[in-house]
C-alpha cells in the first residue's frame, strides 16, 4: 500500500492505514515525498506503530540529499524498524529538481548510477571512498582535511537494503535492470507490459542477471465501489495531477507514456486543461478507457479479474494507493489472497 503524500492522505489517515495494512498482512507500506511531506520522518513514525510490514520510500528524492545522507537515513530507518526498509529512489522531474531543490536536472543516468553505488558502499561497513563524475568522496575541495569514514553505529540491520528505482523512460528502465533490486513504475498498464518491461529485461541481461533478481512493483491508484463510474471518479484527481501537473507542457514523462499507450487525445486534453488552471476539466478529460488502463478502479465483482491482469503481466508486488472507502478496499484486497 502507498500512503503517498499530503494532501492526498492526512497524517492520521496514514498512521491508521499503515496499522490496518500491518494487521491484514500486507507486504509493505510506501511513503512518497516531493516538495512538502518528507518521507524519512514519516516512515520513522510508521515504524513505531507497526510490527511486520516492510517500510518503503516510494520515492526518496535524489536531488534532496547527498548520497551519504540518504544512506544514513536508510540505515537509521532499517535499525529502528528491525530490518524492514525498502529504499525507493528517483530523480523526480526537472520542475521539482530545479524549482524546489535547486539542483540541475542533468546527466540523469550517471547521477542515478553513482548515487546507488555510493549508498551501497556507505551501507557496506567499508570506508567511504568514491571517485565519480557527479560525486567525489572525500571531496577534493574545501580545506583538504576530508578523510575516508565508516558509518557509525553498525549500519543497517539488513546485509543489503533492497534499492528500487522510480523511473519510466526506456534508457532509465534499462539501467534499473542493471543496477537495482526493484522497479517502481507509475501509470503502469498491464495491456502494454511487454513494451514497458522489455528495456528492464534488456538491462538485466546486460548485467548478467536473471528475472528473479528484480521485483516489478508499480504504484497503482485504486478504488472499489459498486458503481464503476464512481470508482473511476475516485481515482481521477491523482491521474489528472500526474498527466497535467507533474511536468512542463513539453516535458511530462507521464503524458508521454499515455501517448505511447495510444491515448494521446485524452492525455493531452487533460494536460492542456490542467495547465490552464481547470482541474475539474482536466479530470473530466480522462476517458474511462484510459483510467482503466492505468488504475485499479473496480467493483466487487471485477476486483479479482483486474488484480489477475497485473499478475499475468508479470507484476511481482502491486502497490495500491487507495481512494474512496480505503479501509474497505484494504480488507477486500486482503481477502483475495
Amino acid at each position: 500500500m502507498s500512503v503517498a503524500y499530503w494532501p492526498w492522505f492526512t497524517y492520521d489517515e496514514q498512521v491508521a492505514l499503515a496499522r490496518s495494512a500491518d494487521g491484514l498482512g500486507f507486504d509493505s507500506v510506501w511513503v512518497a515525498e516531493g516538495y512538502g511531506q518528507e518521507a524519512v520522518a514519516l516512515l520513522g513514525a510508521l515504524s513505531a506503530v507497526t510490527e511486520q510490514i516492510r517500510l518503503g520510500t516510494g520515492i526518496l528524492q535524489i536531488p534532496a540529499r547527498q548520497p551519504a545522507a540518504a544512506a544514513t537515513a536508510a540505515a537509521t530507518l532499517d535499525r529502528i524498524s528491525g530490518g524492514r526498509v525498502l529504499l525507493g529512489l528517483g530523480l523526480s522531474g526537472p520542475q521539482v529538481s530545479e524549482g524546489w531543490y535547486g539542483v540541475p536536472f542533468t546527466a540523469p543516468l550517471r547521477r542515478t548510477r553513482e548515487y546507488v553505488e555510493i549508498i551501497r558502499l556507505a551501507c557496506s561497513g567499508d570506508r567511504l571512498s568514491y571517485q565519480g563524475r557527479e560525486w567525489t568522496i572525500p571531496t577534493r575541495g574545501g580545506l583538504g582535511l576530508g578523510k575516508e569514514l565508516k558509518m557509525l553505529g553498525g549500519g543497517p540491520v539488513q546485509q543489503r537494503i533492497p534499492i528500487y528505482l522510480g523511473v519510466s523512460g526506456p534508457r532509465t528502465v534499462e539501467q534499473c535492470g542493471e543496477i537495482a533490486d526493484g522497479w517502481l513504475p507509475f501509470l503502469f498498464s498491464p495491456d502494454h507490459a511487454d513494451m514497458l518491461v522489455e528495456p528492464l529485461l534488456r538491462g538485466l541481461a546486460k548485467a548478467g542477471r536473471n528475472r528473479a533478481e528484480m521485483t516489478i512493483a508499480p504504484t497503482v491508484p485504486a478504488a472499489l465501489h459498486a458503481d464503476l463510474d464512481v470508482a473511476h471518479d475516485l481515482v481521477r484527481p491523482m491521474i489528472a495531477l500526474y498527466l497535467g501537473g507533474m511536468g512542463a507542457k513539453d516535458k511530462n514523462f507521464y503524458t508521454e507514456l499515455a501517448v505511447r499507450y495510444g491515448h494521446a487525445a485524452s492525455a493531452l486534453a487533460c494536460q492542456e486543461r490542467f495547465l490552464a488552471g481547470d482541474r475539474t476539466g482536466a479530470e473530466a478529460a480522462l476517458t474511462p478507457e484510459l483510467i482503466d488502463l492505468v488504475s485499479l478502479a473496480a467493483t466487487p465483482a471485477t476486483l479479482e479479474k483486474k488484480l489477475a491482469a497485473y499478475e499475468s503481466a508479470g507484476v511481482d508486488t502491486m502497490i495500491v494507493a487507495p481512494f474512496g472507502d480505503r479501509a474497505a478496499l484494504l480488507e477486500a484486497l486482503a481477502s483475495t489472497r
